[in-house]
């Protein structure tokens, strides 16, 4: 699910937008549900689970889940993305009570995630790590090159990883590319669900779903 990005002026400062675009034209749409993330994320009619985005970026995926009736934390460390997602949440949010209603279920946070995740400790974690840059960079979004020049490579993701395996009570999953190779060695994810250019590897961190 893309979120689509304006240029401001004549500047390269990104804007996101929520309301509008390809974000706007599903969430109208419908049918979150059977989007590969909301499937890896667990995400059930009777069943919506708390979950930490804990790199939120563009905030594309947290609005996703909570399309789909999931909480939602969005974490995100770089400074000038929080603000960007700050900004985009209210314009959304004052957009229509549709939206108005999607946007209650996000919470956003500054911070880096390895500090946050261990005190939060949510039912489900979703890490989507800069990804490793593929051989034709014409294939790279434009959206994507923007983010990557704002808050560089994710040189501590494995960390990052081993933490959210750490805290998770139920899940995480890890959005990767659909054929690099695997972020750790160890674990092995127990199932994935594939996209057209990224798999979602979910590693289980509990025999039994948390009850609440």
């Amino acid at each position: 699910m893309l979120a689509r990005l304006v240029m401001a002026g004549k500047t390269d400062q990104p804007r996101v937008d929520f309301a509008g675009g390809a974000v706007g034209y599903r969430f109208r749409r419908g049918g979150e549900r059977g989007h590969p993330l909301v499937r890896a994320a667990g995400i059930k009619k009777d069943r919506l689970p708390s979950i930490v985005d804990a790199t939120a970026g563009l905030g594309r995926d947290a609005f996703l889940l909570a399309s789909a009736g999931a909480t939602v934390t969005l974490i995100e460390r770089s400074a000038k993305v929080h603000a960007l997602l700050k900004e985009a949440l209210a314009r959304a949010s004052a957009e229509s009570p549709e939206l108005a209603e999607v946007v209650a279920r996000m919470t956003l946070v500054h911070g880096d995630a390895k500090d946050r995740l261990p005190e939060l400790k949510p039912d489900v974690v979703i890490i989507d790590p800069m990804h490793p840059p593929r051989r034709n960079t014409a294939l790279v979004k434009q959206e994507m090159r923007q983010l990557s020049a704002i808050v560089g490579a994710d040189e501590d993701a494995d960390e990052l990883m081993r933490i959210a395996l750490a805290s998770a009570r139920e899940r995480v999953v890890l959005k990767w590319p659909l054929r690099a190779a695997p972020l750790l060695e160890t674990p092995k994810p127990s199932h994935q669900f594939a996209g057209k250019t990224v798999r979602y590897e979910v590693f289980i961190t509990a025999l039994e779903p948390h009850v609440k």
